[in-house]
């Protein structure tokens, strides 16, 4: 079976996660699916496939050959909302990557869900062309998770019981980019308490909680957004603001490359609550920082071996790698802290979480042989 058509099957699923939801999977939707992928591996010989109480998949393929090491391969099942049904087909001949090629669409009103069911599809279709054509490899390892879109990916993953040396996600952009640099990551809860008073004797006695929230705003670097970094140029990003006079609650995520400058940012936010806690009174403003994850790079410096192999194999199906850090997270960076080095590799889709995201035909049939390349034995 063709990666597209597992894909297509694969998007009928709804695996929207959900934040809200403190279980894990988060939704049912995400289950069924890897209900349905246990049962698709099982067909296609993969004897020890299941899925456990979590909604994590695992199975594995037994080496053929002696001397490899372990080899992991990871996506995701969740999609960061419902995704369309029908997807529809587009003949690209102006683009320069994909010229001659066909891309997956929507019809604009919905995502896509090539982040990261691609990957899933790109993975199980590899893998059985491993089997078929007796392709020599170690042992390979395949694990689908759910919920990474709402950071809980990685919370439940076996790794002792994963079996892998090192592994890679399968959950990134274009060909022929391999990622294995990341944010550092935290998320930031700001609560700014007021005073409510009638605005016709508010003079000197009213606390906005919704102002003094707009000053905390005022006060982080303007230039340091998304919309106006790129590249390793991290940022602070106000993902979310309710309030009234009383209470204002808001809520933001801090990103960058560099940990110096990370640390710093969750200073630069910590030190704006000060100076307003001075300026109103004591505790009108509260800042809460969790650490999400952190760059993966600090755990694969030491490994580039398995850098170079996912190279190796781009080089070996056409095309000359480039690395790219990623504006975000995945799995394998928590993974990579979890003593699974974990870099990421490509799908063929582009401009996910959005209602433009695009899935390339012709890079997911590259991705494929990218994947039996890695395994194959060296």
């Amino acid at each position: 079976m063709k990666a597209q058509d597992r894909f297509i099957r694969y998007i009928h699923f709804n695996t929207a996660s959900d934040e809200e939801c403190p279980d894990c999977p988060s939704s049912q939707g995400q289950m069924v699916l890897a209900l349905a992928l246990v049962e698709e591996m099982k067909e296609m010989g993969i004897g020890d496939a299941r899925v456990d109480e979590h909604g994590y998949v695992y199975g594995s393929i037994p080496a053929n050959t002696d001397g490899q090491p372990g080899i992991g391969l990871i996506a995701h099942m969740d999609t960061v909302s419902s995704v369309a049904v029908e997807p529809m087909w587009e003949r690209i001949e102006g683009m320069k990557a994909f010229i001659g090629g066909d891309l997956i669409v929507t019809d604009g009103n919905t995502i896509l869900g090539a982040d990261d069911k691609a990957g899933v599809a790109e993975i199980l279709t590899a893998c059985e062309r491993v089997m078929k054509e007796n392709v020599p490899h170690g042992k390979i390892c395949i694990g689908f998770t759910p919920d990474e879109e709402i950071g809980r990916g990685a919370d439940l993953f076996d790794v002792a019981g994963f079996g892998a040396e090192f592994a890679y996600t399968v959950d990134g952009g274009p060909l022929p980019e391999v990622e294995y640099e990341n944010f550092n990551a935290a998320s930031a809860k700001v609560t700014v308490k007021g005073l409510a008073i009638h605005p016709g004797s508010a003079k000197n006695k009213m606390i906005n909680s919704q102002l003094v929230a707009m000053e905390l705003v005022g006060m982080l670097p303007a230039d340091q957004r998304p919309e106006h970094t790129e590249g390793y140029e991290g940022f602070f990003h106000l993902t979310g603001m309710k309030g009234s006079e009383e209470k204002t609650e808001m809520g933001f995520i801090i990103r960058d490359h560099d940990r110096a400058k990370f640390e710093k940012k969750k200073e630069v936010m910590r030190a704006a609550a000060e100076y307003l806690n001075h300026k109103y009174p004591e505790g009108t403003v509260e800042v809460t920082i969790t650490d999400s994850y952190f760059n993966m790079k600090e755990k694969l410096e030491g490994r580039m071996d398995i850098v170079e192999r996912a190279f190796d194999a781009i080089r070996r199906v056409g095309y000359e790698p480039v690395a790219a850090p990623i504006r975000g997270g995945t799995d394998g960076a928590r993974l990579s802290y979890m003593g699974l080095p974990c870099p990421n590799l490509p799908t063929g889709g582009l401009n996910c979480h959005g209602r433009h995201e695009t899935l390339s035909i012709k890079h997911m049939d590259k991705c494929v042989d990218m994947i039996v390349e890695i395994v194959r034995a060296r």
